[in-house]
């Protein structure tokens, strides 16, 4: 889902949901600054990778496709961001889109908050809690890490947003959830959740073997030389 997408109408959800989605972003933020997280960023080698990093995936973002305002699909890339940077600062990337995107004329800024909430911050926590999950509960393993973490969570993260965009369409009212159920669910939580796992899975795969030093989720020394 895409809030911001071209053509949504700032009508499309109640206004109380936009407020809920700036004071959800602000609390993040609050949290981000406490967690100290932010400091990595004045390592210049680690801003270097981390601006890459978000300029690729908005790329990404500006291949996309829609049914309605409110129902775009296209590839989110956070799950990858995630692994490369923690929750954090993948949350963070994922608000610099946005904003970019509302700064180019390709989103609604008063839609922003909620939809960082939903197309940022949501994939990032699923995603991170798949990793710390299989880091918990499974060997370190080399295909563990990239088949649960890079296929895995990353179809995960995008099945969360396309279940919790059918959710709140319904509550909100904009939609039915006939009209979700048989236009839009299945779309976004079976077949772009595959093609991001694809993806996702294929550039960690790629990332781990040639420049683990960008993966800040995996070491090379656990993962690969003890085994």
């Amino acid at each position: 889902m895409n809030f911001t997408a071209p053509g949504l109408s700032a009508s499309l959800l109640p206004e109380s949901f936009y407020l809920i989605g700036w004071l959800g972003l602000a609390f993040l933020a609050w949290r981000w600054l406490m967690s100290g997280d932010w400091r990595r960023l004045a390592e210049p080698p680690r801003l270097n990778l981390f601006l890459a990093a978000t300029v690729m995936v908005l790329a990404l973002w500006q291949i996309r496709t829609g049914i309605k305002p409110g129902l775009s699909f296209h590839f989110y890339g956070v799950a990858a961001l995630t692994l490369m940077f923690g929750f954090w600062r993948a949350t963070f990337a994922g608000v610099l889109i946005l904003l970019a995107n509302a700064a180019f004329g390709r989103g609604v800024w008063n839609a922003l908050g909620f939809d960082a909430l939903l197309t940022a911050a949501l994939p990032a926590a699923v995603s991170w809690g798949v990793f710390r999950l299989l880091e918990r509960r499974l060997p370190n393993h080399f295909f563990v890490y990239v088949l649960g973490n890079g296929f895995f969570g990353a179809a995960l993260s995008v099945a969360a947003i396309g279940l919790a965009t059918t959710a709140l369409m319904t509550v909100a009212d904009a939609y039915s959830l006939d009209y979700l159920l048989t236009h839009y669910t299945p779309y976004a939580t079976l077949m772009l959740s595959w093609a991001e796992a694809f993806s996702t899975g294929m550039a960690i795969t790629v990332m781990a073997v040639y420049r683990p030093a960008w993966l800040e989720t995996f070491d090379d020394a656990k993962y690969i030389h003890n085994k």
